[in-house]
């Protein structure tokens, strides 16, 4: 298997589910009903031995608690990293309230965070049929997710911080830059999910075409303004509590949904990286 195969397999994979087309329900939005969750993915690789792996052991990047991939898998020789950019029709729905997420928005978030799950395990398990271990952190019996303080690790408490970081990876893979929101901005934007493998396979690694964590952020504040909780600040950046909060409050008026986007909607690097032609 070479990269090509794995990337062609992945972009039918998300072409032909009938999941990744947004269904009727008694309150879908007309328009919205049978418009594509996702556009085809971009993909990015790393070697899983990159001495880079190290900054994100750093407390003031993720902490002690980051697993590297050999942590993960011990064979491994590759990270592979992608991102799902959202369609048109979802992030058009999300720039119409200035508040609410949409209903696009919101089953982009739910069902299209399990659509990426199918898509991991499809990889996982091609990868595997190929004679090549791999592994899902994030669905991995060993992953944590941490959002409320816990007892400290690395001489401080943490919060809001997980064991594997699918944008950190993604950095680190070439895909892209973080911005002031902290999404991270790829070629194809910043609205969009993540997703990781950790595998055996041996794949060439992709270039950094950037040497700092911001490259692409025009620190514009155009994110501070679309944030209805004013979680996003030029000087601090972003509050992931209040941004929580705002969140838990979308679950509950939305359940069994939740969800908000609206940091990356209405904004420069929303489908591209600002300054740059589509």
């Amino acid at each position: 298997m070479d990269k090509l195969e794995l990337i062609q397999s992945a972009e039918a994979f998300i072409a032909n589910s009938s999941d990744n087309r947004i269904k009727k329900e008694s309150n879908t939005p007309r328009e919205l009903v049978g418009e594509r969750i996702y556009d085809p993915p971009i993909f990015g690789f790393c070697q899983a031995s990159d001495a880079v792996f190290k900054v994100l052991k750093e407390p003031e990047v993720i902490g002690c608690h980051f697993r590297y991939p050999r942590e993960w898998l011990p064979t491994a020789k590759t990270v592979i990293s992608f991102f799902l950019p959202y369609s048109e029709a979802v992030k058009a729905s999300n720039r119409q309230d200035k508040i609410w997420p949409s209903w696009g928005w919101l089953v982009g978030r739910v069902e299209g965070h399990r659509l990426l799950r199918s898509l991991l395990l499809q990889l996982e398990i091609n990868l595997k049929k190929a004679g090549y271990a791999t592994i899902v952190p994030t669905m991995d019996k060993k992953f944590f997710s941490i959002t409320e303080p816990i007892v400290e690790l690395c001489g401080e408490p943490l919060a809001f911080s997980s064991n594997w970081s699918e944008r950190h990876i993604a950095y680190l893979c070439g895909l892209g830059t973080f911005g002031l929101s902290k999404g991270l901005i790829t070629e194809k934007g910043v609205a969009g999910r993540f997703g990781s493998l950790v595998t055996e396979l041996k794949l060439d690694p992709n270039q950094r075409p950037y040497e700092i964590y911001n490259a692409y952020c025009t620190q514009c504040g155009a994110c501070v303004k679309q944030c209805p909780v004013k979680a996003i600040s030029l000087e601090k950046g972003k509050d992931h509590r209040l941004c929580s909060i705002f969140l838990d409050k979308t679950a509950e008026k939305f359940k069994p949904r939740y969800g908000c986007g609206k940091c990356q909607v209405k904004v420069p690097c929303e489908s591209n990286i600002p300054g740059r032609n589509r």
